[in-house]
């Protein structure tokens, strides 16, 4: 669930611009996934007034590739993790990404997933296999997407400002 962040951004953001083209596409794209939990990667830029606004200007549908044994995400021993409760990205698909952005003037913000039958909030497992701070957006299962900044284990809500369109 990690992802390298290419460009400038070294504060972490006082809320979430995303536009309602990209809370659609959002949406479909996680819910294409279902019964599994869906992921996406999120690209932008930190908005040029206000660098602590970040501006998600696409959404960047990945496939779950989520195993059972996958490598360095360690899991507890009473947890019972199936795709419907865990997800994980394909390091090639986020190179394509960060190469895409980089070439439109872009970056990789973060990523996004599906809880299909929960809150749109982190679980402990999202906090867990966070290995860097980060940007993570999350549907719940009434399609009500939250904002969160993960660092160090903890997880702190972001405002979420829906735009109509990529105007930030």
């Amino acid at each position: 669930m990690w992802f390298e962040r290419i460009g400038q951004l070294t504060e972490w953001p006082e809320r979430v611009c995303l536009g309602w083209d990209c809370l659609i596409v959002l949406r479909s794209s996680l819910r294409a996934a279902l019964p599994n939990e869906g992921c996406a990667l999120l690209l932008g830029t930190a908005h040029s007034v206000n660098p602590r606004t970040w501006w998600v200007q696409q959404i960047w549908p990945c496939c779950n590739v989520w195993r059972p044994g996958l490598e360095a995400l360690p899991e507890l021993p009473e947890a019972v993790p199936t795709r419907r409760n865990r997800f994980a990205l394909d390091p090639r698909e986020q190179l394509h990404a960060q190469r895409w952005a980089r070439e439109r003037g872009l970056q990789v913000l973060g990523t996004a997933h599906s809880h299909p039958g929960g809150q749109p909030r982190p679980s402990d497992q999202d906090q867990r296999w966070m290995v860097q701070p980060g940007l993570m957006l999350i549907m719940g299962k009434d399609a009500r997407v939250e904002a969160w900044w993960i660092a160090a284990g903890a997880a702190t809500r972001l405002p979420l400002v829906h735009t109509h369109g990529n105007d930030g």
